[in-house]
C-alpha cells in the first residue's frame, strides 16, 4: 500500500451541508465528500484490492467506488482533513489480514481433574443409597 499514491488519488468536492446551523450553512460549502474508486488505484495491488472489495462491499457503488462524506465541523479544511483519516482507518482495518485459529488440545491435568471430579461425584451418590447386607 502507498500511501501518497492513495492520497493523490483521491477526489474531494465541497458541497453545503445540510441540517441546523444558521447562516454559515446556508451560504458555506463545508461538508466534504471523498470519492475512491478502486479497481483504478494504482496505490494498492491486485490482492489488496481483492480484500478491499470483500471487506468494503456494503460500502461500495456498482462501479466499486467508497464515497464517504464529513460535515462534522465548521472548517472545511478540518472536514477534510477528518474524512482523509477516516479513509486511511477504514483502508487499514480492510487490509488486516487475521491469524489463522490453531486448534489447541487439552491438557491433560484438565482431563485427570474432570475424570477424579467424576469419580468423586459418582461416590457420593453411592454413599446416598441405602446399603446392602
Amino acid at each position: 500500500m502507498n500511501k501518497q499514491q492513495l492520497l493523490k488519488e483521491l477526489q474531494f468536492k465541497a458541497v453545503r451541508s445540510s441540517g441546523a446551523g444558521g447562516q454559515n450553512v446556508n451560504k458555506v460549502s463545508s461538508k466534504v465528500v471523498l470519492t475512491f474508486n478502486v479497481m483504478q488505484s494504482l496505490g494498492i495491488n491486485s490482492q489488496e484490492k481483492e480484500l478491499v472489495l470483500q471487506r468494503w462491499a456494503s460500502k461500495l457503488t456498482t462501479e466499486q467506488i467508497l464515497v464517504l462524506q464529513c460535515d462534522e465541523d465548521r472548517s472545511q479544511f478540518r472536514n477534510k482533513a477528518i474524512v482523509i483519516q477516516r479513509f486511511l482507518d477504514l483502508l487499514g482495518q480492510a487490509l488486516i489480514v487475521p491469524k489463522k485459529r490453531r486448534p489447541t488440545k487439552i491438557p491433560r491435568s484438565v482431563i485427570e481433574k474432570r475424570i477424579k471430579a467424576k469419580r468423586n461425584w459418582s461416590e457420593i451418590k453411592q454413599n446416598r443409597q441405602k446399603p446392602q447386607f
